[in-house]
């Protein structure tokens, strides 16, 4: 069983892969960087490492950017959830990135319905950084490129292999005899991959920090659930923990809970064992594990939680 120890992940620690997915090469998402924090994420690349192994029902991950940097146009079968740790924003979406768009500030969050194409870009001044919440053990089973995307990288070196790995041309390499190319979605399949308006996304699928601030004053602000702010049934719940909802007296844990701040510095204690964790720090508490999550210094302070649920990863669900 792992120690408690190694289940807090700093951000000072995060280990960055630069050839995490097919676009590394492609000139616009080429300084980007994956980090996979919990499970095994979705990352193309042999190189990706992975802070904490456990298999707890999600994937909490984060991606690393400069200013002007994209993430290319891509869609998964499972629940992709982003807070914004660090930075500015733009979210952009549809089978040209053209359906709708919106800019996400510090503690922002944006669960991205499934089947459609989605990317992001870093529009601040300096790095940035968001966090992810991925719904299943194993993400989905990976990442759903726009066609474009499979045909840049392509021109640019890379080829992804229908087994889900990457290959670089420019390392002398080339796909193995029993692998082949991953195929292109057909214009007919592209149709089951929906332009959702943006009105619809930003209405029932984002929710702002600065309204979680207003709504934890008291108790933890539900955030992602069947009655939550953000109606969903994705395999866990995510709510919102400020100054005046915090949990001072230590709660026994039903299921996996990943503890992640968003501002602020918050002490935790989990079975006995103290710490502090602060914005792009990650933290898991096993099933049966005491914890406890208050702010540890004076002004403003916000914290996800995120638990894990009997519901299946799947599609995103509907009311």
């Amino acid at each position: 069983m792992s120690t408690i120890q190694s289940r807090i992940v700093r951000y000072g620690e995060l280990r960055p892969c630069k050839t995490a997915f097919i676009d590394a090469h492609t000139p616009g998402s080429d300084q980007k960087e994956n980090f996979t924090i919990i499970g095994g994420g979705v990352s193309e690349s042999p190189d990706q490492h992975v802070h904490i192994t456990d298999k707890i029902g999600f994937n909490i991950g984060a991606a690393g950017q400069p200013p002007k940097c994209r993430n290319s146009l891509h869609s998964h079968t499972t629940a992709e959830v982003f807070f914004v740790a660090k930075g500015r924003w733009r979210f952009f979406w549809g089978r040209y990135g053209t359906a709708g768009e919106f800019i996400a500030e510090e503690g922002d969050i944006f669960n991205i319905p499934t089947g459609i194409f989605r990317g992001f870009e870093n529009v601040g001044q300096d790095y940035g950084m968001i966090m992810a919440i991925l719904g299943g053990d194993d993400a989905g089973g990976g990442v759903i490129w726009a066609p474009q995307v499979i045909e840049d990288a392509q021109a640019h070196g890379l080829m992804l292999g229908d087994n889900g790995v990457l290959y670089d041309t420019k390392k002398g390499q080339d796909l193995p005899h029993n692998v082949r190319p991953m195929p292109l979605l057909t214009e007919e399949q592209l149709k089951d991959f929906p332009e959702v308006p943006v009105e619809d996304v930003v209405s029932n699928y984002v929710a702002r920090y600065w309204d979680l601030m207003a709504l934890s004053a008291n108790k933890p602000a539900k955030v992602i659930g069947e009655t939550a702010l953000i109606k969903d049934k994705p395999g866990f719940e995510v709510d919102f923990l400020s100054r005046g909802s915090s949990v001072e007296t230590p709660v026994k844990a039903d299921k996996p809970v990943v503890l992640m701040p968003t501002r602020g510095h918050w002490r935790i204690s989990i079975d006995g064992f103290e710490t502090t964790l602060s914005v792009g720090d990650t933290a898991l508490v096993l099933p049966g594990e005491a914890y406890s999550v208050s702010p540890s210094m004076t002004g403003e302070a916000g914290l996800y939680r995120v638990t894990s649920t009997n519901d299946p990863a799947g599609m995103t669900w509907a009311v």
